[in-house]
């Protein structure tokens, strides 16, 4: 006689769950919470309740996260992402209000400043390491939420206002944050303002040399994505501030100014005439190939162009020519 299969328990109300974890985390036991929240939250997407696993997933990392268990808080936070997308969650203020909370949970502590030779190293690596463990968990919660956004609703980019906060807390958290990062995901954003208040800070604490560069990543790569009038306003709030003195800044300048008229052989004129300080970065030449098929129909380089590339070259001007022909 073959034995029954026990049924399977029915699950409470996820507010049940939710208040007995959040016991478990102001008992301080915080490793335990976690696997249960994983646990827990499991059975309910094995039973379709999506809705109730996301509430008990989003309770947790909130709660982790108030309790500086950043480790922990973005493990969940990941997960109510990946659940996000298990269940096909359109993306809509609701939720992203829901994944604001979250980011909104993760702590922003400064690092100890005006260290003598003699204060403890230990404790300056310690927050240093602490600060790129922060800075590395909300990228990988931000990072899949953009990615949900975009595949579930928002822009072909993901959802400006994640972009915003991913920038942000790079720019804010990290020892030495990387600018080129922070400002791929600043143009894909909605807030021109924090842009140009987090570079203008930049420029004040940077090594010498590096300002022009991140004014002009920050331009060219809003250029390279055909939003000339984005890139008009950010250096438009930038030069309210003392901008630094270079070829380079001199040659965003004229660019803003060519683009604003079909004026190819201008354009190659200044990339020729500035080449030197262009080519103080890699991928400048890139980003500008990419602006000259977007705002020219210019084709990509290729292979062929190296043997034929100087009949086409166009005569070198003075850079001291260029105000006049741009007037």
């Amino acid at each position: 006689m073959s034995r029954e299969r026990p049924r399977r328990a029915t699950l409470p109300p996820a507010e049940e769950n939710t208040k007995k974890l959040e016991n478990v985390i102001n008992e301080g036991n915080y490793y335990g919470a976690q696997q249960m929240y994983k646990s827990i939250s499991a059975r309910y997407v094995s039973a379709q309740r999506h809705s109730e696993a996301l509430d008990i997933l989003h309770s947790g990392a909130c709660l982790q996260l108030k309790n500086g268990q950043v480790t922990c808080g973005s493990e969940l936070a990941v997960i109510y992402v990946e659940t996000l997308v298990k269940a096909k969650v359109p993306y809509g203020d609701d939720v992203l209000d829901r994944v604001t909370k979250i980011y909104k949970m993760f702590p922003h502590i400064p690092l100890p400043q005006d260290l003598g030779e003699d204060d403890d190293m230990q404790q300056l690596n310690e927050a240093l390491g602490a600060a790129k463990i922060r800075v590395d968990c909300c990228l990988s919660f931000l990072r899949a939420a953009i990615k949900w956004s975009a595949e579930f609703g928002a822009l072909r980019d993901g959802s400006p206002e994640l972009h915003v906060m991913l920038a942000e807390y790079v720019y804010s958290e990290s020892p030495e944050p990387d600018m080129t990062r922070v400002s791929y995901h600043f143009v894909r954003g909605n807030n021109l303002k924090k842009f140009a208040s987090a570079l203008v800070n930049f420029m004040g604490k940077c090594y010498p040399g590096e300002d022009d560069l991140a004014i002009a990543r920050a331009i060219l790569m809003y250029l390279a994505m055909g939003n000339l009038r984005d890139a008009n306003f950010l250096m438009d709030e930038l030069k309210k501030h003392d901008l630094p003195r270079s070829d380079l800044i001199q040659f965003i300048n004229y660019l803003l100014a060519t683009l604003q008229r079909d004026a190819l052989p201008l354009f190659n004129m200044l990339r020729t005439n500035y080449r030197s300080s262009i080519e103080r970065e890699p991928s400048f030449n890139e980003l500008l190939d990419e602006i000259a098929e977007l705002f020219y129909g210019v084709h990509r380089r290729n292979p062929l162009q190296g043997i034929f590339g100087d009949i086409f070259k166009v005569p070198a001007g003075s850079k001291d020519e260029f105000p006049q022909i741009l007037s």
